[in-house]
């Protein structure tokens, strides 16, 4: 698999003669709506075996089998170019597919009201081969401590099917918000801890659960250490009974970060006690907020430093975005909320009104500006393949235990083949 970004001039055509691939291929794998209509930026994957590298100013045979961990003898000899000629600026050279990580993928699914709907369990059938983990958002926790469980439909035949687990989400979320009310009941109450850890139980083992994956969030600052000790407390239970359990962690950068959604949040004490945690390391760019990357890799890369300070690296999950942002311009606080978009409607977004896509090497994300038939200014920002392997790199350059994406529903179709072609997924049987 390689990524080419579109440039002045490409067509399927040129960009398939370029990686000796067929154009059928090039829309199969990038599910082109309009493949003769290509937007400049655009990222393309390549569904080939290995890559292809172009020669560089300044590159030789050394180098470049140093970067993609090889001898420079077998660079040469695979090519079939000799050994001590110069190599020519542009000259393709072939580089073969190298062995690939082991790696746990989790995908929270959010279906919404009594039933789950065509388009979100279509998403959870199409992309469970390429999943550890199907996490559906969430059983929402009582004030009782009984279970209030979101709708399951086929989630679990489809999890069976696919060699997959369901993640069994437990939330403090009341009236469709997180309440640090009930997070301190739960926290500081015996009685409802205790019917709570045996409808988990109950739950996990009649609905094939084998993960128990606890989402408190906007708890109070002073319920950090009751929080531990509950952790502790469903760990022992948990373990008994076979199941695993992980946490989902707010993205803090040291362990004195205030505010109302990262104190409790105690990184140390989750990666002694949980399985495996999931960094949230998403929404920098949100709806209600100024526009910007949603995970700009500079911001993550924070995170996870910090986080592997407190835990090893093979509890962590990197939390990933699966879509973007459509901002109306000017910000501001208090107003309109920018629309959540996939990268295919991104792309549709900017061809449609002919602006061509850029990228931020700093953040590692896409983005364009343009003007609306009302006249109103937007600016998006995305996920693309070249986003998404940035993120890759990193899980691979720091031996991550893998990612966890929020959420399925909206089309990425780059991410699973590229997910494919950097690691091998692990599953349960």
């Amino acid at each position: 698999m390689q990524i080419h970004v579109v440039e002045q001039g490409d067509s399927l055509f040129s960009v398939a003669n370029t990686y000796n691939t067929s154009i059928e291929a090039l829309v199969d794998a990038n599910e082109l709506d309009t493949p003769n209509n290509l937007v400049i930026g655009q990222s393309l994957v390549i569904p080939i075996v290995g890559q292809f590298y172009f020669v560089q100013p300044g590159d030789s045979l050394y180098s470049i089998a140093q970067r993609f961990g090889m001898s420079y003898q077998e660079l040469a000899q695979i090519n079939n170019f000799p050994v001590n000629n110069t190599l020519p600026i542009g000259f393709r050279l072939y580089i073969p597919e190298r062995p690939t990580n082991n790696i746990t993928a989790n995908a929270y699914v959010e279906p919404i009201g009594d039933s789950v709907s065509p388009t979100i369990e279509n998403a959870a059938r199409k992309q469970a081969p390429h999943l550890t983990y199907l996490a559906p958002f969430s059983y929402r926790v009582n004030r009782d401590g009984s279970l209030t469980p979101p709708p399951l439909d086929n989630f679990q035949e489809i999890a069976e099917a696919n060699n997959a687990s369901l993640m069994l989400v437990v939330t403090n979320l009341e009236e469709g918000e997180f309440s640090a009310e009930l997070g301190h009941i739960i926290l500081t109450v015996q009685a409802v801890q205790n019917t709570l850890l045996d409808t988990i139980i109950n739950t996990a083992h009649a609905g094939g659960y084998t993960d128990v994956h606890f989402d408190l969030e906007f708890l109070p600052p002073d319920d950090r250490d009751a929080y531990n000790q509950f952790l502790r407390r469903a760990k022992e239970r948990l373990s008994q009974e076979g199941l695993l359990m992980s946490t989902a962690l707010a993205p803090k950068t040291s362990a004195t970060q205030a505010g109302e959604w990262y104190e409790a949040h105690d990184y140390g004490a989750h990666g002694e006690i949980a399985d495996f945690v999931v960094l949230m390391t998403y929404e920098w760019g949100y709806s209600y907020g100024p526009a910007m990357a949603v995970s700009p890799i500079n911001e993550v890369r924070k995170v996870v430093d910090y986080a592997l300070t407190e835990m090893p690296p093979e509890k962590i999950l990197l939390g990933q975005n699966l879509y973007g942002y459509d901002w109306t311009l000017p910000f501001e606080e208090g107003g309109e909320a920018a629309r959540a978009i996939s990268p295919q409607q991104a792309i549709a977004i900017a061809r449609e009104n002919n602006v061509p896509i850029e990228y931020d090497q700093t953040a590692q994300a896409p983005f364009f500006t343009y003007r609306d038939a009302e006249g109103n200014d937007h600016e998006v920002w995305f996920e693309d393949a070249r986003s998404i392997q940035a993120k890759f790199d990193m899980i691979k350059e720091l031996n991550l235990r893998g990612i966890s994406y929020w959420k399925l529903g909206l089309a990425f179709p780059q991410n699973w083949l590229l997910l494919e072609d950097n690691f091998t997924v692990s599953k349960f049987s």
